[in-house]
């Protein structure tokens, strides 16, 4: 780009017009942009725009949901009873853990349940004061590997726009800017001069298109480094989560 702001000024030289200061505005040189920039503008705006939408509401999202865990979890480590955290968890509907934690309580649930079928089925009555035992710890893993799995593709639901927008919009950046170079030589071969105010419309709609491509690649590429890391904090916390559950079944229930 340097290299042909160069070559324009030295073709403007041999014409004998002497470099003058743009006196138009940003305003003035969208009014004026061809069709082609416009649409091209209009994309990246439409992009940017919806960009920043899911970036605040992701922001607010994961702040929320890191928030409920983390009451989450002080409840969980204080009670004595799932049935007990488990009465909490509509009030945390944010946290990812609440729906780990809920899998492997309903897995747990349904062991007893089969448990306590299976002896009446034997007539064998189950004995009133004996500890529930799980039949498979296996099966209480998968439930909150699975869980675990969903809240995670939660997390990520329209993070992956950010990533799209990050890597097209400088593309179509690039097509504006390539058009309005076009268009400067167009006018050149039009009107058999290199004045600069020849050249200087189509090279303004170049720059602009490329600076709005940039504008909406550069925050989308940020936000998108930002929401990934932090959802990988997440499932981290998560399996965490599932091993202490784990351990406190497997002390509790086998």
């Amino acid at each position: 780009m340097h290299t042909l702001g160069s070559l324009v000024l030295a073709l403007q030289v041999q014409d004998g017009a002497a470099p003058v200061a743009g006196t138009g505005n940003v305003i003035d040189i969208l009014r004026e942009t061809g069709p082609i920039n416009q649409a091209v503008l209009l994309v990246l705006v439409i992009f940017s725009i919806a960009s920043w939408a899911i970036i605040l509401y992701k922001a607010w999202s994961l702040r929320a949901a890191e928030s409920q865990s983390a009451r989450f979890l002080d409840v969980f480590r204080r009670s004595s009873k799932f049935s007990e955290v488990q009465a909490v968890c509509p009030s945390l509907p944010a946290s990812p853990l609440v729906g780990v934690f809920q899998a492997g309580y309903a897995e747990i649930n349904a062991q007893f349940r089969l448990n306590q079928a299976g002896a009446h089925d034997a007539a064998h009555p189950p004995a009133g004061g004996g500890r529930p035992t799980l039949k498979s710890l296996n099966a209480v893993d998968r439930a909150l590997l699975r869980a675990a799995t969903a809240e995670v593709n939660k997390l990520e639901k329209r993070v992956t726009f950010l990533a799209t927008t990050a890597s097209i919009t400088p593309f179509i950046g690039l097509f504006g800017t390539v058009w309005g170079i076009l268009v400067a030589f167009n006018r050149i071969g039009a009107t058999g001069s290199t004045n600069l105010a020849v050249v200087a419309p189509g090279i303004s709609e170049a720059l602009i298109a490329t600076a709005a491509g940039l504008f909406a690649a550069i925050p989308a590429v940020y936000f998108y480094n930002h929401f990934t890391t932090k959802v990988k904090s997440f499932a981290t916390e998560m399996d965490d989560f599932s091993l202490e559950f784990l351990n406190i079944a497997e002390r509790n229930f086998t």
